[in-house]
């Protein structure tokens, strides 16, 4: 097999490898909590649990969290027509970061009768980690505003976290790509060896084990260079 062909294969089955552990790798952990609510209501106190399920989707730089509950909460003495309750709440954030997130939903698109457990809309909102590491996403306290008024829940059972999810910060929050030689760029003198042909399938070896920082470019970026160091000498 011709020089070429093999840098090739290597790349290939490197990048692969790369991309296997990456898919392997855990992501989140998910897990419907039940919450129990006290809810300070314009006409009394009342509680109602119901269970919370959080989900994230990557979306640019942050991820778009969704909160949803699985039974209704609190109610009304007089009946709620369409677009008369609008739902907000807040998450509790836990592990590399802390504070809270603002969710926000849509008013109630059909009418809701007296005195029947309020269903809530999914509820959504943007996190950005400022920091890589595992971050906690638990259930917060639940505003309903209707009819001029404003019913808070809150949890009292001190729920888990409904969502687990391993993020990372723009920039990857610090990560060193470069080593510590101090250099970076094909002329620093860092980094993969420039050996001949036989060397240059260990190069690939040890480029395989750093894919998911530098995925195929660094196996194209290699062979140019060895091409370039064989047509100087």
């Amino acid at each position: 097999m011709s020089y070429r062909k093999r840098t090739a294969a290597l790349a290939s089955a490197a990048a692969l490898a790369g991309s296997a552990v990456w898919m392997a790798a855990p992501v989140a952990r998910a897990e419907v909590v039940d919450v129990n609510y006290q809810c300070k209501t314009p006409i009394g106190d009342k509680s109602a649990v119901s269970p919370i399920d959080i989900k994230a989707v990557k979306s640019g730089n942050g991820y778009r969290i969704t909160m949803s509950w699985q039974k209704g909460v609190s109610s009304s003495p007089v009946e709620l027509g369409k677009g008369a309750m609008t739902p907000s709440a807040t998450i509790a954030l836990g592990g590399v970061d802390s504070g809270t997130l603002s969710v926000t939903g849509p008013a109630n698109d059909a009418a809701i009768p007296a005195n029947t457990p309020i269903k809530i809309s999914d509820l959504s909102g943007t996190y950005t980690p400022k920091k890589s590491g595992e971050v906690g996403f638990t259930a917060g306290v639940l505003t309903i505003k209707a009819l001029g008024t404003t019913t808070t829940c809150t949890p009292t059972n001190e729920p888990g976290p409904s969502l687990t999810l391993d993020v990372e910060a723009a920039g990857g929050g610090g990560l060193d790509v470069e080593g510590e030689g101090g250099g970076s760029g094909p002329d620093s003198g860092a980094g993969l060896p420039q050996t001949g042909p036989e060397d240059s399938a260990v190069a690939l070896g040890t480029l395989g084990g750093t894919v998911l920082l530098a995925g195929a470019a660094g196996a194209l970026w290699l062979t140019r260079r060895h091409q370039g160091a064989g047509a100087s000498g």
